[in-house]
């Protein structure tokens, strides 16, 4: 529930705004109501206290004045002037019921009487407070304190305020000196403040219900066409170019669809014509690289008879033939890999995929360029823990991948050893082919696989073919839903790594291999030469290891 609401929090502004809305709403309302309700209970009961103060102080002031003057002696009597005399406090003066209580001082005779039993619900004496009980005692005006008082309804007992009035009076005839209360219940006053508060809570989560639905609607109004706009633009994103939003009106919302719309029609339009650019230069490329077949073919069987009779010819002829040969034969690498690469933009190239020994491939592809090698003066030693790896791949292609990959490391080598590194684990293996030769930057290793991109374009094109070599090696890889990601640092060497799932259709989710390959990761007894502690940050298609 949590993770949902959370999830919705940061995906819906709608819903972040209305909830952000009420939140501050329903504070703000129940710091209003507090501090409203906290005003008018003071309001009130300062009102009714004055009211109180001014009927308690003439009620006692004429009890007491009665029993002052009475000319009573004998207990009988004094208790009948008490009996008549106190139900006249009783009474629902200032819109509270009044009761009285009459207690004696401690420390003087039992009174011979009680409270009159005409008084109903009759107060206890211990709801008096201490305090005033003793104020009474001690002095000769009127005291007053707020109390609670137990009260029943419906067999349930509960407790409401009240405030208890006092003074002390003398009876005769030994002039005994009483305690007498006048207690005002402020239930009712207590039932008035409860039916406002209700009302105002009432009212408060009324108004909280109606803001939220108007922040709701208002805010609906505004952030619609924007979710709308959000989701025509995903849309877009996937291809689907034809989508546009709706726009009613004339407003801001309004424009901003129109602006939408009139966007996304532009970008269709440059998209199309791209896409139909794209298709026209396929086509181009593929339809000269076709038609240039024929002629190239018999252009190089001339220069072979050519090549094979140079040693007839003067020495600038000679020259010439070679030259026109070894032109001939790279003219045609070019065109092959032009057609190839034709083939993947047309979507046309297939993955014959079979069981194949990854060891097999790169003993292969060691042997057949073995004379470059040696004309290079390099050595290639393979570096594994293993001896066979089986995977689903096409033989024909990975060796297309690894052959490149081992020929640049020889032709950039400088002469120094190359190391091939293999490894695997339980749903991929990595072939790793690491020289120490001249190296290349961060941003070139981001860049070598870019179609006919060189580290320096200005450098004599003695060395490298058609420049097609690693962009084939790419579009091969993503046959395959392979790895083929690049590292190099200047002077210190590069690294290419391939890293292949063992299973058709499986997805890559790491390298058996660092990129370089560590020293640590080399099998006990074996050394590859010498790695970089540091590993710079990986290059390469489709982006991200591990």
């Amino acid at each position: 529930m949590t993770a949902q609401v959370s999830r919705r929090w940061r995906r819906s502004l709608l819903f972040r705004t209305v909830t952000s809305t009420l939140v501050l709403t329903a504070v703000a309302l129940m710091a209003v109501g507090a501090f409203l309700s906290s005003q008018i209970a003071n309001g009130l009961y300062q009102e009714r206290l004055e009211q109180f103060k001014v009927e308690a102080s003439a009620g006692l002031s004429e009890v007491r004045e009665i029993f002052a003057q009475t000319s009573v002696t004998d207990r009988e009597s004094t208790a009948q002037l008490v009996r008549d005399t106190l139900p006249s406090l009783e009474g629902g003066g200032a819109d509270a019921p009044r009761q009285f209580v009459l207690n004696s001082v401690p420390n003087q005779e039992t009174p011979i009487f009680v409270t009159p039993t005409a008084s109903s619900n009759l107060v206890e004496s211990s709801a008096i407070p201490d305090a005033l009980a003793e104020a009474v005692r001690n002095g000769d005006d009127q005291y007053w304190s707020p109390i609670t008082l137990a009260t029943s309804a419906s067999g349930t007992e509960f407790n409401v305020p009240g405030i208890a009035f006092g003074t002390k009076v003398t009876l005769p005839p030994e002039q005994t000196e009483y305690s007498l209360y006048l207690i005002y219940d402020l239930s009712s006053m207590q039932a008035t403040l409860d039916y406002i508060h209700g009302v105002t809570w009432i009212g408060g989560t009324l108004l909280l219900v109606t803001i939220g639905a108007i922040v709701w609607l208002v805010t609906r109004s505004v952030v619609g066409p924007v979710s709308h706009a959000a989701l025509v633009s995903e849309k877009l994103a996937a291809g689907q170019l034809q989508e546009r939003m709706e726009t009613q009106g004339e407003d801001e919302v309004a424009r901003l669809g129109a602006s939408f719309n009139h966007m996304a029609a532009s970008l269709q339009d440059q998209i199309t014509q791209l896409a139909q650019l794209s298709q026209m230069q396929q086509r181009f490329v593929s339809d000269v690289s076709h038609e240039l077949r024929t002629p190239l073919t018999t252009v190089r069987m001339a220069a072979e008879v050519l090549h094979d009779a140079r040693q007839d010819f003067d020495p600038v002829n000679r020259r010439s033939a070679e030259i026109l040969y070894n032109q001939v034969e790279r003219f045609q690498a070019l065109l092959a890999d032009l057609l190839e690469i034709s083939r993947f933009d047309a979507g046309a190239a297939v993955l014959d995929a079979e069981p194949t020994d990854i060891f097999q491939l790169v003993h292969h592809v060691i042997e057949g360029t073995k004379p470059l090698a040696e004309s290079h003066n390099s050595d290639v030693t393979i570096i594994s823990s293993e001896s066979k790896c089986v995977v689903d791949v096409d033989p024909r292609r990975i060796d297309r991948i690894l052959r490149n990959l081992v020929v640049n490391a020889l032709e950039h080598g400088e002469g120094k050893p190359i190391n091939i590194y293999i490894a695997s684990n339980p749903d991929a293996v990595a072939v790793a082919v690491r020289d120490y030769g001249i190296g290349m930057t961060p941003l070139d290793a981001a860049r070598v696989f870019d179609r006919f991109w060189r580290a320096d374009p200005a450098r004599a094109r003695t060395t490298g073919g058609s420049g097609l070599g690693l962009s084939i090696a790419t579009e091969d890889a993503r046959l395959h839903g392979a790895w083929l990601q690049a590292w190099g640092s200047p002077g210190e060497g590069s690294c290419f790594r391939l890293t292949l799932p063992k299973r058709r259709d499986s997805v890559l989710k790491v390298s058996p291999l660092p990129l370089p390959p560590r020293q640590a990761a080399l099998p006990p007894g074996r050394n590859a030469g010498t790695t970089p502690d540091a590993v710079p940050s990986m290059h390469g298609v489709p982006g991200g290891d591990q």
